[in-house]
């Protein structure tokens, strides 16, 4: 082979290596599983059509409030149809066309993309000015705002220091500027609350006026990601209080503390003065760790429902876990399969046991083991239960960031129609959002 045609060759090598280099570089990024608690700043959120707070960062989503990342053309796959974007500029979610049904909006530099129960809508994507004539293109930020939120059903969309508010029905379009606000990077409306995102943080405010009232900013990770220990100071008290991150447990003692169980840490309520306390559950209950299924007190004794078995720990300071534990759930409760939630109340020796839609009695004076769980009655008012606990004033059932009330057992049971719904931030630990 001639020295030309070796230079020849080499170079069509270098130029392939380069080519491919070139090509696979999107695959890498997609490859790359990223971590929402290491300081993201997110691209867009939006909640889904269960009411669940989607995160777009890249070409990643984070689906609730923890959980590892996932490509979003998985869930969304026309999305990378702008290869050269690799991000989604801002999203939203509404009701369409007058209906319960929800549709979600993703903007990318001029286009819109609108999917319904995770399909693309015919004729999408479009640009922008179609879908959203006088709304820029390169957008920052997106959320609705329904009435009575705002006067009028109303799309809000931020790019730079300006807030377009679009009417959907008129379709007329209204530019502000509210200089207290930062310029939020994503927006959302959750709970009936505003939320504007902008680096790790996060405020909440007046969508009407761009009032912000309270201590902010806070810290999007504290209340909305399910993270552990991320730098000094970053558990506290207020944190596991004002958490929109659904509970895992929530039970009250016989000697009126309610204890309140999430991920990691629990919180204290001593129901006589109003106090709280904070730590982790490690602390207080080692043999647990974390990740409670369920809780509920009878006699004296704390029972913890985790997997498919069952911590039982005598009340006191240090609570002392009873020996004998753990024990099968099959063991204690009668039951296979994990536990959705729990309850005794005050002076009875019944515990109802959650498993979806069912609800099961159990005995708990009962010394046989195992003991006998006996089918109580269907709950069709909710999919899954989170959480319950049942004191003086009756019966609480906590369903994702919600709680309703029951004045009684019997009242739970005999219900068809959902009570008012609570915000567990808010009424049950005293929050300001």
């Amino acid at each position: 082979m001639n020295l030309l045609t070796t230079t020849l060759c080499l170079c069509l090598a270098l130029v392939a290596c380069h080519h491919h280099e070139l090509v696979s570089e999107p695959m890498d990024i997609a490859k790359d599983e990223l971590d929402r608690c290491k300081g993201l700043e997110m691209d867009a959120v939006a909640v889904d059509e269960e009411g669940v707070p989607v995160f777009f960062k890249d070409v990643h989503l984070f689906k609730g409030f923890h959980g590892k990342s996932e490509l979003s053309n998985g869930t969304y796959e026309e999305l990378d149809d702008i290869h050269a974007l690799h991000h989604v500029d801002a999203a939203l979610s509404m009701n369409c066309n007058k209906s319960d049904i929800a549709c979600l909006f993703f903007f990318q530099d001029h286009m819109v993309f609108r999917y319904i129960h995770e399909k693309l809508v015919a004729g999408y994507p479009k640009s922008i000015s179609e879908a959203f004539p006088g709304i820029p293109d390169h957008l920052d930020a997106a959320m609705q705002c329904p009435k009575p939120v705002c006067e009028k059903n109303t799309l809000i969309f931020f790019k730079g220091d300006e807030i377009y508010y679009y009417d959907v029905e008129t379709t007329a379009v209204e530019v502000k500027e509210f200089p207290a606000m930062p310029n939020c990077t994503s927006a959302l409306l959750f709970n009936g609350q505003s939320y504007c995102f902008f680096g790790t943080q996060f405020v909440e405010f007046d969508p009407k006026t761009g009032a912000i009232d309270g201590r902010w900013p806070k810290e999007a990770r504290d209340y909305f990601m399910r993270c552990p220990v991320y730098g000094e100071g970053s558990v506290h008290l207020d944190r596991e209080r004002c958490s929109h991150v659904r509970l895992d447990a929530v039970t009250s003692d016989d000697a009126k503390t309610i204890y309140i169980f999430r991920d990691h840490h629990y919180l204290s309520i001593d129901k006589v003065n109003g106090t709280f306390e904070s730590d982790t559950i490690d602390s207080e209950f080692k043999e647990v760790h974390s990740d409670l299924d369920a809780a509920f007190a009878f006699q004296g004794h704390l029972y913890m429902m985790k997997g498919d078995h069952v911590l039982a720990y005598k009340s006191g300071e240090p609570p002392t876990l009873v020996e004998g534990y753990p024990k099968t759930v099959k063991e204690v409760l009668g039951l296979d399969g994990d536990i959705d939630a729990a309850f005794v109340c005050p002076g009875d020796k019944v515990a109802h046991i959650f498993q979806g839609q069912t609800v099961y009695e159990v005995n708990m004076t009962s010394s046989t083991l195992p003991r006998e769980a006996v089918f109580d009655a269907l709950m069709p008012l909710f999919k899954k239960v989170d959480a319950a606990m049942c004191g003086e004033t009756g019966v609480d059932l906590v369903v994702g960031s919600h709680f309703y009330h029951f004045d009684s057992t019997k009242l739970m049971f005999l219900a068809r129609s959902l009570p008012e719904q609570q915000r567990v931030s808010r009424v049950l630990l005293g929050c300001d959002h």
